[in-house]
């Protein structure tokens, strides 16, 4: 009885389980919290309107829970997430200008490649993501990391992208000392 209780119960978590794929560079340096950081545009590479938009404002929250208080955002008119703009790249290259005249020292950026609910009778929701941390002084990518995660049809979309940020977030090398 006792080993059919422990199957039950092993089903019952990967049953309860959102399958999620998550992988980062992992020989970056712990990077100062405590520098001036800058968001700059989650380009949006699905047909899903405003969803870099939508991941920007979870990142955002969840970088300040991770000690990152010092963020500027870019301004609205360098937010490439239209369905009707095809000139991503420059956008984004105009944003980490932005980032270097306000003299940031680390930025955030990153792409959303993933951001819906899936076709069929559950309709489960699905995020794809990468994430960059860039060094605005020598251009240098420092930290990068992928991820991608399914829920389960009564998970709303965003419960789905939070908890992939905030794994892909987590990953971040960060120290509260300079």
């Amino acid at each position: 009885m006792h080993k059919l209780s422990l199957l039950l119960l092993a089903l019952l978590a990967l049953f309860l389980s959102a399958c999620s794929s998550i992988e980062s560079s992992s020989n970056a340096k712990p990077l100062p919290a405590s520098a001036s950081w800058a968001l700059l545009p989650m380009v949006n590479n699905t047909g899903e309107p405003q969803a870099g938009l939508r991941a920007e404002s979870i990142a955002e929250s969840l970088l300040r829970i991770r000690g990152i208080t010092t963020i500027k955002h870019y301004p609205a008119e360098l937010n490439p997430d239209s369905v009707f703009e095809p000139a991503q790249r420059k956008r984004t290259d105009e944003a980490v200008s932005w980032a270097r005249k306000e003299r940031s020292r680390y930025a955030i950026t990153g792409t959303v490649d993933e951001w819906h609910y899936k076709v069929g009778v559950d309709g489960d929701p699905a995020v794809g993501l990468t994430l960059q941390v860039l060094d605005l002084q020598s251009g240098q990518v420092l930290w990068t990391a992928v991820g991608a995660q399914t829920g389960w049809g009564r998970q709303s979309l965003a419960i789905v992208a939070q908890d992939l940020l905030q794994d892909m977030i987590g990953n971040i090398p960060l120290t509260t000392t300079e």
